[in-house]
Parts: structure tokens; C-alpha cells; sequence
């Protein structure tokens, strides 16, 4: 299949170099100014070496594929949707969040969008060069099961990634923001990593609080959240693991808060539900970025 990624960062480096080794058409879509420089070859460093893959760099598709898959900042999707002038067989958004999946199906059609969601923690060292330093966990909703369920198939089996297709769409986008947005918001405010958080009573207790709120706008808006799942995902991560938005906080780049905090507020409030420690951490983030 062909398939182009928009938004070549640590995450859409990642996913379009682990296509590429699979012998999948890649064409990754970045900012006019770096296409002149970009390497034909792509790596990504992972726990049992690195793999390199050949694919396209373009400024603008002008050509349809069979899977857009975005990786942008949430903050960046409306501007860099301009470059995208083909239209996709499929969409698959990797945006961290949940409000994103109305206006891209509004954009492109209800039954064009696949949702998805990804946890790992990469890194982008190099224009073209990635690192992977947890396990991949991709997940997709169940509408786009025959269009990927051999490819994600063979993510698993040669790549190790751990796949799966979720009947539920709230329940898909839910499960991720219910531990996302709690680990991001308490790294990011503590400016600690998992394992000094967990080891700090008072950090633990408001991680804890967060993820009880979190899960509780999330049942409210029609998911399915298992809590079993998201402290295993906290127990089993390495202990050095830092949300990318704490280390955004650290660097000075412009942050996803709203994205991130922000569904857990609006949903509180519409739902009448309080989430007092949610707006207290994406205040006190608030206050550090400034």
C-alpha cells in the first residue's frame, strides 16, 4: 500500500520508518524548508538494534494514498493539513487527546477517518533518525480492521509491536487519555520521571486522583475503562519514563495542554463531574511555561 505521514517528528518517524522496513510506499510530508535536506533514509533505534528503511520526503501530496496517518502536535493539525491537497483512501490520526476526530472526519468524511491511538515514549535526534525506547502499543478502532489488520499483523510479528482493534471508539480514544493525560500532567508539573513520582507519597496520591478523574469523565462520555490496564501499563513502564510534554516543558516548546487536560475539564464540567487536581496540575504547568 501507499501511505504518507504527516508530521515527521518522534512519533511519525517512527511509524513511517517501522512502514518502510515492512516494504510499504512511504512518503513523509515535511515543512518546505527541510525537504531539500532530507535524508532518503530513514533509521530507528530500538532495544534489539537499529532498522533503516528507504522513503520519499515531500512538501505537499498531491497524490493519493491508501492511509494518511498524522502525527502532528495537535496544535499544529489545522496548518499542516494545508499540504495535504490529495485525498486519502483512509485517515489515521495519532494525536494525543480526543477532540481531534470530529473536525478531521468533518475535513475529509465520517467513514474515511480510522481512529487510533499510539503509546511509546520515542525521540527524534536527527532529521530522519528516531528512537524507540518503549514498547510500541498501536491501537485502532475496528472500522479499519480490513484495510490494516494484515499490516498491523506484521508490526506485531516482525516489529514487536503490540496491536490490537478496538470495537469501541470512546473506549479507544479513553483508555490512552486516562493515562496520558494524568502521567503528563504530574511529570510535567513535578518535573520528575515515573519512578521518582511513584516513590514520592504526595506525587503518587495526586497521580492517583487524576487518573480516578480522568476515568471518570471517560466512563461518563461512553467508554469502557478498565483501571487494572492503565495501573499495569504504570507498573510495567521503565522507571526513567518521562511524558513528552514534560520534556517539552523542560525545553521551552509550546505545549499540548489543552489537548491533553483540556477534555478531562470540558467533560467535568459537562457532565458535572469535578476534577479539581486536573485543573490544579494544568495550572501550576501553566504557570512554569510562562
Amino acid at each position: 500500500m501507499k501511505h504518507a505521514i504527516l508530521g515527521a517528528g518522534a512519533i511519525g518517524g517512527l511509524m513511517g520508518t517501522a512502514l518502510a522496513f515492512l516494504g510499504e510506499d512511504v512518503t513523509l510530508v515535511v515543512r518546505p524548508e527541510k525537504l531539500a535536506g532530507y535524508p532518503e533514509e530513514l533509521s530507528l533505534e530500538q532495544s534489539a538494534g537499529v532498522i533503516t528503511a528507504s522513503a520519499h520526503a515531500a512538501s505537499r501530496l498531491t497524490t493519493p494514498v491508501d492511509v494518511l496517518w498524522i502525527a502532528t502536535k495537535t496544535y499544529q493539525l489545522e496548518s499542516a493539513l494545508a499540504s495535504i491537497v490529495a485525498t486519502p483512501g483512509a485517515v489515521v490520526p495519532l494525536l494525543n487527546g480526543v477532540e481531534h476526530i470530529a473536525p478531521l472526519r468533518s475535513r475529509f468524511g465520517h467513514d474515511r477517518v480510522v481512529p487510533a491511538t499510539i503509546a511509546v515514549e520515542a525521540e527524534r535526534l536527527a532529521e530522519g533518525h528516531f528512537a524507540q525506547r518503549t514498547t510500541v502499543r498501536l491501537n485502532v478502532a475496528a472500522s479499519g480492521e480490513d484495510l490494516l489488520g494484515a499490516l498491523l499483523a506484521r508490526m506485531q510479528e516482525r516489529l514487536g509491536f503490540a496491536c490490537r482493534f478496538i470495537p469501541n471508539e470512546e473506549t479507544l480514544l479513553w483508555s490512552k487519555m486516562c493515562f496520558l493525560a494524568p502521567f503528563a500532567l504530574v511529570t510535567s508539573a513535578s518535573r520528575k520521571n515515573k519512578g521518582e513520582v511513584l516513590a514520592d507519597p504526595e506525587w503518587k496520591a495526586t497521580l492517583d486522583s487524576a487518573v480516578a478523574e480522568a476515568t471518570a469523565v471517560a466512563t461518563a462520555s461512553g467508554a469502557e475503562i478498565d483501571g487494572a490496564v492503565i495501573q499495569k501499563i504504570l507498573e510495567t513502564s521503565p522507571a526513567t519514563m518521562r511524558s513528552s510534554m514534560a520534556k517539552d516543558v523542560v525545553a521551552g516548546r509550546r505545549l499540548e495542554l489543552d489537548a491533553i487536560g483540556g477534555p478531562i475539564v470540558r467533560g467535568g464540567e459537562k457532565y458535572g463531574i469535578p476534577v479539581p487536581t486536573t485543573q490544579k496540575l494544568m495550572g501550576m504547568i501553566q504557570s512554569q511555561a510562562h
